[in-house]
């Protein structure tokens, strides 16, 4: 299926002689044979797999899907956490010019079944029953899909189902044909195109239904090939957590290692991840926000529990090294912040398990400045990225030169400009190829060959770009301020007891805000001050939580003027969860969702 940009042709992007990811991926793996691809853990040991192993196992897949009898151009789907079996389905799927469409595996079955239904998915991995029972809940209303594969069968050993099989039921399909098939799967790679669509991302559907953005071979191939833009090549390790159906953790997880040589470590699960961290030592590591937030906080309560002469070496080898980092301080100084380094912050970035790490990679939301400045005084170097589905990763700050707060510079091949209403356009050789079944919104959206963005920015005198919020997100007070409520928002989540927020004030007074507490932590601190509580609910309407969390915006409100501080807030005392519709399933509160859904909370501030 070979698709074009609107009025405007991207240039195509070669790599090593490949003009498609498919193509690229069989190189590579051929090349590299029994060096190590990936890990996985397995009964608490990891396991190594090889570039041969990778290759065989997509091959295999690939070979299967064309027992099948899929076609070119045709949708298999995967709703699952990140494992092996999902790039051994997505690489297949590829291999075979067809088109690999990720679920979030927090989807409810209706939301699943509506993707399914847009993308006319005609087979679907699922990871194991919970995900099974989404499809048996939505399958009379699923036309188009016609297998089920599943990876993991436990509990489902005497299930039988006439689309439903197993993950290795599934790949025998093509034994008694594999000569052949394996032919046409070599003829399939050879045959594919730049401008094939190659997967598809549903964006999170915050004002109404998901969007399927096409993403072509040449978005993932410009992804891939952003050194030294983005600092990651061949000998890192990597630690996949978050899911691989999100445009950056596919660039960073899939893209880039192929292209590489780089190693991909999945974490066994959400609940293991300090573990599997600290045993990987990632050299280079992507997350979101809230990610690095925990981070912080995870060592901020470290810090309170330990003794006062711990505190106090701690707190002076930050000061050391800040004063270092600025370029100042005498020989001494630094023979000083040399020795506390190794003596404390050495074993504060070996329990984060970032002492290898070169470079913290932080995107997909906007990060504090002083949590930025934290993790650069701990000896980390943090990179703010920037980018969306619809263009990929687009720009990095460049360590030593970019300004904390921006998001840095154009990668190559990426032109940068700010509309008169300050949005931010971009045209890139990573563009997508616009919304599956949607020309209208791609109109909406792409004119030209600039995707119009809709977060308002600024560019400096050096080229680094700055943004300031969402354009439907600001707010204009009653009194007419312009207010950008996602720096007040930054720096509320920067406290260890505050998890999310959302600053409410358009058309108003005043501003007010909808506080979401970190749990664990607020739950910790209750415990030490014997303030009583029952459950989730009953801690959030403590009179002591709630002075809490009116210290810590009082605080935060001390970096504000007047006119952009919080004057009232509300606690929200549900404790929600990727499955809930108040969060997206990057775990960041949607604000027209909760305005909505809290306007009586809301209400009675003003």
């Amino acid at each position: 299926m070979a698709l074009e940009t609107v009025n405007w042709n991207p240039p195509t992007v070669l790599i090593d002689g490949c003009d498609t990811f498919a193509k690229l991926f069989r190189q590579n793996c051929l090349a590299r044979g029994n060096t190590i691809a990936m890990r996985e853990k397995e009964l608490g040991i990891w396991r190594a797999y090889s570039w041969a192993d990778y290759y065989d196992r997509a091959r295999q897949v690939g070979v299967a899907l064309l027992s099948l009898g899929m076609k070119t151009g045709d949708v298999a789907a995967i709703i699952s956490e990140d494992n092996k079996e999902w790039v051994f389905t997505d690489l297949g799927t590829q291999g075979i010019r067809c088109v690999c469409h990720g679920l979030y595996p927090t989807l409810q079955s209706r939301q699943m079944a509506f993707q399914l239904n847009d993308s006319q998915a005609k087979v679907l991995f699922v990871e194991d029953e919970e995900q099974l029972d989404k499809f048996l809940e939505q399958e009379t209303k699923l036309p188009y899909l016609k297998h089920v594969v599943v990876y993991d069968m436990e509990g489902l050993r005497r299930f039988s189902h006439p689309k439903v099989m197993s993950w290795e039921a599934f790949l025998a399909l093509g034994d008694e044909d594999r000569a052949r098939l394996e032919v046409e799967w070599d003829k399939r790679i050879d045959a594919g195109l730049p401008e094939d669509l190659a997967i598809l991302i549903y964006t999170s559907g915050t004002t109404g239904n998901p969007k399927g953005a096409q993403v072509s071979n040449r978005y993932i191939l410009s992804q891939a090939d952003n050194s030294p833009d983005l600092p990651f090549g061949p000998g890192d390790e990597f630690l996949t957590f978050l899911p691989l159906c999100h445009a950056a953790e596919r660039i960073i997880s899939v893209a880039i290692p192929i292209r590489y040589g780089s190693v991909i470590n999945f974490a066994e699960s959400g609940e293991t991840f300090a573990k599997d961290i600290q045993e990987v030592a990632p050299t280079a590591i992507f997350a979101v926000p809230r990610v690095w937030e925990k981070f912080y906080s995870r060592i901020n309560f470290i810090m309170q529990e330990g003794t006062p002469l711990g505190r106090k070496a701690y707190n002076l080898a930050l000061r050391l090294n800040e004063k270092v980092q600025a370029g100042g301080g005498s020989f001494l100084t630094r023979m000083a912040a040399k020795l506390t380094d190794y003596a404390v912050l050495r074993n504060i970035r070996i329990e984060l398990g970032i002492n290898r790490t070169h470079t913290i990679l932080s995107g997909a939301a906007p990060i504090s400045p002083n949590l930025l400045n934290w993790f650069q005084t701990l000896g980390v170097s943090v990179q703010e990225a920037y980018g969306q589905t619809e263009t990929g990763i687009i720009t990095a700050t460049v360590p030593g030169q970019s300004p904390i707060g921006s998001v840095g510079r154009a990668f190559r091949g990426v032109e940068l400009k700010i509309a008169e209403d300050g949005e931010i356009l971009v045209r890139a050789r990573s563009n997508f190829s616009g919304y599956h079944n949607a020309p209208e919104k791609t109109d909406e959206t792409v004119l030209d060959g600039w995707v119009y963005t809709g977060d308002i920015g600024k560019l400096d005198q050096n080229g680094d770009l700055f943004i300031l919020d969402r354009k439907k997100d600001i707010i204009i007070t009653a009194g007419g301020k312009n207010i950008t409520p996602s720096l007040m928002e930054n720096e509320l989540k920067f406290s260890p007891y505050i998890s999310d927020a959302v600053v409410i004030g358009d058309k108003r007074k005043f501003l007010t805000a909808l506080i979401m507490i970190d749990q664990e932590n607020v739950e910790k601190y209750a415990q030490e001050q014997r303030i009583p509580f029952s459950d989730y609910k009953s801690l959030c309407r403590n009179p002591a939580i709630e002075e809490l969390i009116d210290k810590e915006i009082a605080s935060v409100n001390k970096g504000f003027a007047s006119v952009e501080q919080v004057k009232k807030f509300r606690l929200i005392d549900i404790l929600l969860t990727a499955d809930d519709e108040e969060l997206t399933p990057t775990m960041k509160l949607k604000r027209k969702v909760v305005e909505e859904k809290y306007g009586d909370l809301i209400a009675s501030m003003y």
